[in-house]
């Protein structure tokens, strides 16, 4: 770490994580790229978390751990390592994920060597709960083209799995987003604003490990209408409409990004075909509400 700030910072929000953390800080902490400090958020775990976060605070001085008196939401926890953080670079890390050696250092190369890339992320294999190859995660996302409008219809087109936001990005222009939001599937609409913002840079090898396992929240909360609890609990209950949502965000992001307005025509024709594919998601989201709220009657 150098005197005054580390070059990266490493935000890993947590809850109940204990049965894969200390793998998820051991990769870590052998990273090439040792300029770094580890925030590590405990959003009010019940299980062995706390335990595990004090022995290894205790024995790294980079890592700051802080817990939370009671679980406010992944959203929250998501948005205060990064505001606690202090680095040029910053990456969130998941507490059951795992992250190759070189990692860091290749990540942070891309990144030093090209001012225009915003975001970089090295290719990911997938994992079981057992450290074990299951299959590799392959998709184009056009994130290194040079037109805003192409980079952002991969983003918000293809059905990816949001991976690119555990990658490292400009501390800088995450400042400019409006991060981790409460509503589900935030992370897809921040990866289609930074998109707009710069160039992604995919890094040609597989250094990171994305576990797959029973107790990750996709698993255990299919449905994107019950997921809203997860994101803020305060919002438990409530009725949501995540692909209008989406539609919203996307549309807005145009306007709030520092495009001209060539750019935000082209973008803009962007949310005109996404409305074509997702048009029937957009219904469903009010045919399930109707379903909750409406007195139906049966004969």
């Amino acid at each position: 770490m150098s005197k005054n700030k580390p070059r990266v910072s490493i935000g890993m929000p947590v809850y109940n994580g204990d049965k894969f953390l200390k793998e998820a800080l051991d990769s870590i902490l052998v990273q090439t790229f040792r300029d770094f400090e580890l925030i590590i958020s405990d959003n009010a775990s019940t299980d062995q978390t706390e335990q595990i976060c004090q022995i290894y605070a205790d024995r790294d001085k980079r890592i700051r751990y802080y817990r939370n008196e009671k679980n406010l939401g992944a959203a929250w926890n998501f948005n205060r390592v990064f505001k606690l953080s202090v680095g040029e670079y910053f990456k969130w890390a998941a507490h059951d994920d795992i992250c190759a050696p070189e990692f860091l250092s290749r990540c942070v190369e891309a990144l030093d060597q090209d001012p225009s890339v915003v975001l970089s992320y090295p290719m990911v294999m997938m994992i079981n709960e057992y450290g074990k190859f299951i299959k590799p995660l392959i998709y184009n996302m056009h994130g290194d083209s040079l037109k805003p409008h192409e980079r952002f219809l991969y983003n918000i087109w293809i059905n990816h799995w949001c991976m690119h936001v555990f990658g490292v990005m400009r501390t800088s222009v995450l400042k400019k987003t409006p991060l981790i939001a409460n509503y589900v599937g935030s992370d897809r609409v921040l990866l289609a604003y930074l998109s707009l913002l710069g160039r992604f840079y995919e890094v040609p090898q597989y250094l990171f490990f994305n576990r797959e396992h029973p107790l990750r929240s996709v698993r255990k909360i299919h449905s994107l209408y019950d997921r809203i609890e997860w994101f803020d609990p305060k919002k438990s209950g409530k009725y949501v409409f995540p692909y209008w949502r989406y539609f919203i965000e996307y549309f807005f992001s145009i306007f709030r990004a520092p495009l001209n307005w060539h750019d935000r025509i082209l973008c803009s024709l962007q949310i005109v075909r996404w409305l074509k594919r997702y048009w029937r998601a957009m219904i469903d989201d009010l045919l399930f509400f109707a379903k909750k709220v409406l007195p139906f009657r049966s004969y």
